[in-house]
């Protein structure tokens, strides 16, 4: 996969991995346009990189989403690469949640949802273009789940197998399927949980290799470790992940 010339669409791509692929793709002749909720991080970004094009959206709310597909197509029709980034990550108990069925919704929306329709909405734009990639991210949650985020490890697993079912439909197409799976990342949504975490930027370095390789799967830190462990002994695996990291 090249790694230059082309122009891309980040979600949630004011901060944490989103922001370290701004970084990383920056200054490679790329035009990269990112998407976020909050304007003041949005327009952050625009300062410290003054060519990324930058909107406003909530990719969980209908009308942002297709407002955002109609920018796109309208000033980006050279649109090849698609990273869907955005995500979100509650933690809480079914028994004892006031704000149970809003939470779920959020989450199966922002983490699932809307990535499927970016992919199947830009899908007719992209595939005529030389060079075409989407980019997912799952979690090493996807394999092995934790108790206090029983709607987000469903998520990351339901990416999971979107993106392999997907690639193999894209296999007679010029169109290539990526997916990161990243460990626990040091960014503003694992705050306080966890040790161990990896920095953004550590990631987006070694997802670039694969990228440009067309490593199509990314198993990242410590989810390689994860994953064998899930072919050789699956249930010390899942004691491990049980509790967070």
């Amino acid at each position: 996969m090249q790694t230059t010339n082309n122009t891309i669409l980040i979600t949630g791509g004011s901060s944490g991995i989103g922001l370290a692929l701004v970084k990383k793709f920056y200054g490679l002749d790329n035009k990269i346009i990112i998407t976020a909720r909050n304007i003041h991080k949005l327009n952050e970004v625009k300062e410290k990189y003054p060519a990324v094009e930058i909107f406003q959206c909530d990719l969980t709310k209908p009308d942002d989403l297709d407002a955002c597909i109609a920018f796109i197509k309208q000033k980006y029709p050279t649109i090849n690469v698609l990273i869907n980034n955005a995500g979100v990550q509650y933690n809480y108990n079914f028994k004892s949640e006031p704000d149970l069925t809003q939470k779920i919704d959020y989450e199966i929306t922002t983490n699932f949802t809307s990535t499927v329709k970016l992919c199947a909405m830009l899908l007719p734009v992209m595939i005529k273009n030389e060079n075409p990639a989407i980019v997912t991210i799952s979690s090493g949650l996807a394999l092995s789940p934790k108790k206090s985020a029983p709607v987000y490890c469903a998520t990351k697993a339901a990416i999971h197998n979107f993106t392999k079912a997907f690639r193999y439909q894209m296999e007679e197409t010029p169109l290539k399927v990526f997916e990161i799976m990243p460990p626990l990342v040091d960014t503003a949504m694992t705050e306080g949980r966890g040790t161990g975490k990896i920095s953004p930027e550590a990631l987006v370095e070694e997802f670039f290799k694969n990228f440009k390789n067309d490593k199509f799967e990314s198993y990242i830190g410590k989810t390689k470790l994860l994953r064998f462990l899930k072919r050789l002994a699956p249930n010390f695996a899942d004691g491990l992940l049980k509790n967070g990291l």
